[in-house]
């Protein structure tokens, strides 16, 4: 296997030094909430083109790295480029200028309050997440995961209400901890065995720790990690995701979508591969209990949503299931698994954002919450219930939209006896560890379509509920609904073409 390039790049700073600045911008244009709002734009428009710029050297199998400084030896703020930071960087960078116009629709729409605390804090998490999709070594990462959920925290308790609070409170409580409890120690373990906190980076093969490190200790650390990262999402560290549904919708969109549960999976993804590598997650077996964790954490969730009848607490419980999708994929260690798991970063993303972005539309337009009386009223919002069919379509799985693309690459992963585990495959067939995990897919599926297809159907074909006016009801702005169509269609686009996240993926995980 040939090495990758590495080159030292100054020039990829450039969308951590616009995200940045963005705030500091935002809060000088304060006083006139168009040119603030302008600054929104202006500069997520340039840490996309910034980030769009870095793409050709990657997708050459160049690696982009810069150090900016050491703190001892091993440890240091370190930045690199490669197919994985890529996906990250990309969606939170792209998404950023669509949730921007559908920020002003929201906030402007609902006459919310303190808008500028909001814009920057918004920007600072935009922020964060290009830290952690850029990150080359643990302490990098770590430090800016914890820069996303300090400045997540204002947005959940936005409203400032009782509720708001105890939702931010439990959202501070829950990924805070487990990061000082688990995520530390596990930084500190790593450093212990390994004299430093530098990933392996080139291939997802090999991974930084040497070959005679203890494998107990070695499978301690990786248990804090997976414990660790709570923005994942995965049981019994899920609850604080729900409950953080308090916030506005377009934080909703930012928590599910964009920065902060993709911060999640996209660190343990980063950890497994390029921490430990597949190697050492075979020889020691650690990936069939991640793989079966992240199975109970889909089935559970998907159960879980199928009782909610608020519609935004229902998309909740899809994302704690949807996001074991990728972690699933990852624990497999095959290459069609892990492809189809890292893609799912993004065909998530863009699917997830476009339900949130038709639950904002549908509450700023009716007010209205609750499934159960939203029956007829596709027929007023045809455009918003367009778009969440589309992309429930996607989440369930089915083609052409993007989400069926990345399910199949980890079904296919789970049946391919080329490359899975001595545990998964035999001679004569698959086992019944691979048995059980081929169910749970499969079953999630259908518990997919089962709490998202009740939606659609009674929104275009349901009698409207007696106590609601569905006639004085119309589209919400079209800052807010351009984005979510923009969004659905891309979904599509992502599913018909997949070529681009797809050689991200393959360009990263060479085993």
């Amino acid at each position: 296997m040939t090495s990758p390039e590495m080159i030292h790049s100054p020039g990829m700073l450039i969308p951590l030094a616009l995200t940045l600045a963005a705030p500091f911008a935002i809060w000088l244009a304060r006083e006139d909430e168009n040119k603030r709002e302008a600054m929104s734009f202006i500069f997520s428009i340039l840490t996309f083109l910034s980030v769009l710029a870095l793409i050709p050297d990657v997708m050459h199998g160049k690696i982009l790295t810069f150090t900016l400084f050491e703190l001892i030896p091993g440890v240091s703020v370190k930045f690199a480029a490669d197919g994985l930071a890529m996906i990250f960087a990309f969606i939170s960078s792209f998404l950023w200028i669509l949730t921007t116009s559908y920020n002003i629709g929201y906030m402007r729409g609902n006459k919310e309050h303190a808008q500028t605390r909001y814009y920057i804090c918004f920007a600072v998490a935009i922020f964060g997440a290009q830290g952690v999709s850029f990150s080359a070594n643990i302490f990098t990462l770590y430090l800016f995961y914890e820069i996303i959920t300090m400045f997540t925290y204002p947005l959940v308790a936005h409203h400032e209400d009782a509720e708001g609070f105890e939702g931010a409170r439990k959202y501070i409580v829950y990924l805070m901890g487990t990061s000082k409890l688990f995520l530390l120690p596990a930084m500190i373990l790593t450093y212990i065995l390994c004299g430093t906190l530098d990933m392996h980076l080139g291939d997802a093969l090999t991974g930084m720790f040497p070959k005679d490190a203890d494998p107990v200790l070695v499978s301690i650390t990786y248990a804090l990690y997976i414990l660790g990262i709570g923005k994942a999402a995965l049981l019994p560290f899920h609850n604080w995701l729900p409950s953080a549904m308090v916030a506005p919708t377009p934080v909703s969109a930012l928590l599910h979508a964009v920065a902060v549960v993709k911060a999640g999976v996209f660190s343990v993804s980063r950890i497994m591969l390029s921490g430990f590598g597949v190697e050492t997650l075979n020889n020691l077996g650690l990936g069939l209990p991640t793989a079966f964790l992240a199975a109970l954490t889909i089935l559970v969730a998907s159960l879980i949503a199928l009782t909610k009848d608020d519609l935004k607490a229902r998309l909740a419980y899809s994302t704690v299931s949807q996001l074991s999708y990728v972690i699933i994929g990852v624990a497999l260690l095959t290459p069609l698994a892990v492809s189809g798991g890292l893609m799912h970063i993004a065909h998530h993303a863009f699917s997830k954002i476009t339900l949130f972005y038709t639950a904002g539309a549908i509450y700023t337009a009716t007010h209205i919450k609750k499934i159960s009386l939203m029956r007829g009223l596709g027929r007023k919002l045809p455009w918003t219930y367009g778009a969440f069919a589309i992309a429930s379509l996607s989440m369930i799985g089915v083609p052409p939209v993007c989400g069926f693309v990345s399910k199949w690459y980890i079904v296919n992963g789970v049946m391919d006896p080329a490359f899975l585990p001595k545990w998964f495959y035999t001679g004569t067939g698959v086992t019944w560890a691979g048995t059980a995990l081929l169910v749970a897919l499969l079953s999630s599926t259908i518990l997919n379509a089962g709490y998202f297809t009740p939606v659609v159907f009674s929104a275009f074909f349901r009698k409207p509920a007696p106590e609601v006016d569905i006639e004085k009801y119309s589209e919400a702005s079209p800052a807010m609904v351009v984005p979510l169509c923009l969004t659905a269609i891309l979904s599509v686009v992502i599913g018909l073409y997949p070529e681009f996240f797809l050689g991200l993926t393959r360009i990263f995980a060479k085993f």
